[in-house]
C-alpha cells in the first residue's frame, strides 16, 4: 500500500487560544509519522512489511474533530501528569493529602479529566525528523501540586526508531509519571485481531491488581502464569485462561517489572506480526511496562479509512513507573522535587523479521 498523508487543514483549529496543527516526520528510509500538538498525539506511523508495502500501524482519526469527539481520548497521546492509576484519586506527599479526579471508577487514571492528552502543546518542528513539544502544567492543575514544565521530543531516527524523550521540572514537590499511549496493530490499524502477534516482555515479575486494576503491592513471579512472556508467545494463546487477574482487566492490562541493566537502556519488549514480518522492539530507562491488549475496544470508534476499531485489535506497551506508586512506598518513587530533573525515554524500534 502506498502512503497517503492526512490533510493538514483537517487538524488546524484554535483551541484555548492556541493553534492546533499536524506535523509530519520522515526518516531517510521512508518511514513517516504524523503528529498533532493536540495532546501530542501520534496520528499515523507508516512502516513497511517484508515485501516493502507500507501500512499505518497506529489507531487514530483522520481529523481533529473526531479526536475531540472520541470516547477513546488516549489514541496515540502523551499521558500525564501521572500515567496509569492512582487508588481512590488520593495520595499523600510530605504529610499533605491531595485529591484527584476519580475518572476511572473510584480511581484516578492518566492525569485526570483533562490530562496532557487533551491540552495544546507549544510545538516547534526542529527538522524533518524531529518535533519538540512544550507545556506548563500550572500548580494544582487536575489536583497536582507545583508548576510543572514539560518538554517532549519526538524523533524518527534513521535507525527506524520512534524515539520519545521527556524532561520535566517543578517548583514544588510533586509526582510525575509520563508515558505514551499509541495503540499498535502491526498488520495495520483496523486490520483485525492482535492475538496472533508474538510478544516477548523482558520481565520475570509483575504487579498483581485488585478489581479496580490498582496494584495490591505484591511483586509476583510470572513463572507458570498466563502473564509469562519471557519466551516469545502469541498474545492470544493464554488470554482467555481461567485467571482472576485476567478477569479484572478483561484480559491483559497489567504492569510488568522490567529486568534492569546496571547501565544503558533496558530492552523491554518485542512484538512480531508473523504474516507481514513487521517487528517492534521497545527500549526504556523506566522500571515498568504496561501491556494492554485492547480489551475495552468495542467497534464503536470509527477511525482512519472508516475502519471500526474492534475488541482486541490493538495493543499498547507503555513505558512507566508503576501504577499507584505515590501510595506504595516500596515501589520506585515518582516524587520530583524542585531542583531535580525528571527524564524518561521510550524507543519503539521497527524492522522486518524473516
Amino acid at each position: 500500500m502506498s502512503i497517503t498523508l492526512l490533510k493538514k487543514s483537517d487538524f488546524e483549529r484554535e483551541i484555548d487560544g492556541k493553534q492546533v496543527r499536524l506535523y509530519t516526520l520522515k526518516n531517510h528510509s521512508g518511514m513517516i509519522s504524523e503528529i498533532t500538538n493536540y495532546g501530542g498525539k501520534v496520528v499515523s506511523l507508516w512502516t513497511p512489511d517484508r515485501k516493502g508495502h507500507y501500512e499505518d500501524i497506529v489507531l487514530g482519526y483522520s481529523n481533529l474533530t473526531d479526536y475531540l469527539n472520541s470516547k477513546e481520548k488516549y489514541f496515540g497521546a502523551l499521558i500525564g501528569r501521572y500515567g496509569n492509576r492512582i487508588a481512590n484519586g488520593k495520595f499523600t506527599l510530605n504529610g499533605k493529602e491531595y485529591d484527584l479526579a476519580q475518572n476511572n471508577g473510584r480511581n484516578h487514571l492518566h492525569g485526570g479529566n483533562k490530562g496532557l492528552e487533551s491540552v495544546i502543546w507549544d510545538a516547534v518542528q526542529v527538522d524533518h525528523q524531529t518535533l519538540e513539544l512544550r507545556y506548563e502544567s500550572k500548580n494544582m492543575e487536575e489536583g497536582y501540586p507545583g508548576n510543572l514544565v514539560v518538554k517532549v521530543v519526538y524523533k524518527l531516527t534513521n535507525n527506524n526508531e520512534l524515539k520519545i524523550e521527556y524532561w520535566a521540572s517543578t517548583d514544588a514537590p510533586t509526582v510525575v509519571n509520563l508515558t505514551h499511549h499509541s495503540f499498535f496493530n502491526l498488520k495495520g490499524a483496523g486490520n483485525g485481531t492482535i492475538n496472533n502477534h508474538l510478544l516477548q516482555i523482558n520481565a520475570a515479575y509483575y504487579t498483581p491488581v485488585d478489581d479496580g486494576l490498582i496494584p495490591t503491592g505484591e511483586i509476583a513471579s510470572l513463572e507458570n502464569t498466563a502473564f509469562d512472556f519471557q519466551k516469545i508467545t502469541a498474545i492470544g494463546q493464554r488470554v482467555n485462561a481461567e485467571n482472576q487477574q485476567l478477569k479484572y482487566g478483561l484480559g491483559y492490562d497489567h504492569n510488568f517489572v522490567l529486568n534492569q541493566k546496571l547501565e544503558g537502556l533496558n530492552y523491554a519488549a518485542k512484538v512480531i506480526e508473523p504474516v507481514s514480518g513487521r517487528t517492534m522492539e521497545v527500549y526504556t530507562n523506566e522500571p515498568g511496562l504496561q501491556f494492554y491488549g485492547g480489551n475495552f475496544l468495542n467497534g464503536t470508534e470509527i477511525g482512519k479509512k472508516s475502519k471500526a476499531y474492534e475488541y482486541r485489535t490493538a495493543f499498547c506497551l507503555e513505558t512507566q513507573h508503576f501504577p499507584d506508586s505515590p501510595n506504595k512506598n516500596h515501589f520506585p518513587t515518582t516524587t520530583v522535587n524542585p531542583g531535580e530533573k525528571y527524564y524518561s525515554i521510550c524507543i519503539y524500534k521497527f524492522f522486518i523479521s524473516k
